[in-house]
């Protein structure tokens, strides 16, 4: 039985106007209604995701992913995507309905809000693009990932020795360190790697008091009581409850971000909780949030961001891009696309073999 100790989603909390007394006022999330649904479309993304996830993971993992660092990754290389390639991004991502100016525009107005949100959480989003020097890129496919998704674009001759330290130290550059490797090395075939990376750092609004930290009891899905040094807080927080499941709101910063924790109930596990996890119940489940004096316990855990996202994301459609039909005629005439093995942030690799388009190194 998998380990879940704890589900996260950093999203947005807050749509109306408020102040901060400890600061300044607080801004909102306003987004007009395409890029807001582009948002409610990419939380559909983002929990399939998860769940596309959770079946690869192996039993005693915890497990985390970025949707938003995956769907802005995505969101690139759909730019230089064509034919049946594009049909089935737009359906895994949930474009569908919508044109290429509104999800340009969409993503763009995403990341303009989120990066200045809060003062008192630092949120910073990347993305670069970089391909072999010498090697043809079109100019639109550039252009629209320069203006909408603020890429950096670099030319790179990737036959240097230092060619992947120097794309390494961008990724640990723009993570503050924490991720330092992306990639281990660059096959000859490869002529270009889009990368996002993402780096969320908040403190919590009502923090825990580190001299409460100790030793407690959990219980995990089989029953097994275990010891687990944790960390405990008594408080008045957003909470709901039914016979499945037990969530409350963990609010960050100035509350426009927050965890969501979610407990199994009696009899249930947290597979259980996974296969109710979709957007209208996540709404149904927050609206019916009510202020509650709750008693927290969370242990110290680990995990680590999931690395294959290949079996995922074919699984919920995307598996032509994985194909030797893959079609990215849009940002080059002569590339398709793979995951790199060592990857550990949303990246893409397009690779060439002469004037035919091919797929290698599937994972």
């Amino acid at each position: 039985m998998k380990k879940v100790l704890v589900f996260c989603i950093i999203g947005i909390i807050s749509f109306s106007c408020e102040l901060n007394e400890t600061g300044p006022p607080l801004k909102v999330l306003d987004l007009d209604e395409r890029s807001l649904e582009l948002l409610q479309y990419g939380n559909d993304f983002g929990l399939e995701l998860f769940a596309e996830v959770m079946k690869e993971a192996g039993e005693d993992e915890n497990v985390m992913v970025s949707p938003l660092s995956v769907a802005l990754a995505l969101g690139m290389t759909y730019n230089g995507s064509a034919g049946t390639t594009r049909d089935a991004m737009e359906e895994t991502l949930r474009l569908k309905g919508l044109t290429d100016v509104e999800i340009n525009d969409g993503y763009k107005e995403i990341i303009d809000q989120l990066l200045d949100l809060d003062p008192k959480v630092i949120m910073e989003i990347a993305n670069s693009i970089w391909y072999r020097e010498g090697f043809e890129v079109e100019t639109e496919f550039i252009n629209t990932n320069k203006e909408h998704f603020y890429a950096e674009i670099r030319e790179l001759d990737f036959s240097r020795p230092d060619a992947k330290d120097i794309i390494n130290q961008w990724v640990s550059d723009h993570t503050n360190e924490l991720i330092e490797e992306i990639i281990n090395s660059i096959p000859p075939q490869a002529v270009m790697y889009l990368i996002n990376a993402i780096y969320f750092k908040g403190t919590w609004t009502y923090e825990f008091d580190p001299e409460d930290t100790e030793q407690r009891t959990f219980v995990t899905g089989d029953g097994t009581e275990i010891s687990a040094e944790a960390m405990r807080q008594e408080t008045t927080l957003n909470y709901f409850s039914n016979d499945k499941l037990q969530l409350v709101e963990l609010p960050y910063g100035g509350e426009q971000y927050s965890m969501l924790v979610f407990l199994p109930g009696i009899n249930y596990t947290c597979e259980d909780i996974l296969a109710d996890l979709n957007r209208p119940n996540l709404s149904s489940w927050t609206e019916q949030f009510s202020e509650a004096n709750v008693l927290v316990q969370l242990p110290r855990f680990k995990f680590e961001f999931f690395k294959k996202l290949k079996d995922p994301l074919s699984e919920m459609g995307m598996g032509v891009a994985f194909s030797e039909l893959a079609d990215f005629t849009g940002s080059t005439r002569r590339v398709v696309c793979s995951f790199p093995r060592c990857c550990t942030r949303p990246s893409l690799m397009l690779t060439r073999k002469g004037r035919k388009l091919r797929q290698s190194q599937l994972l």
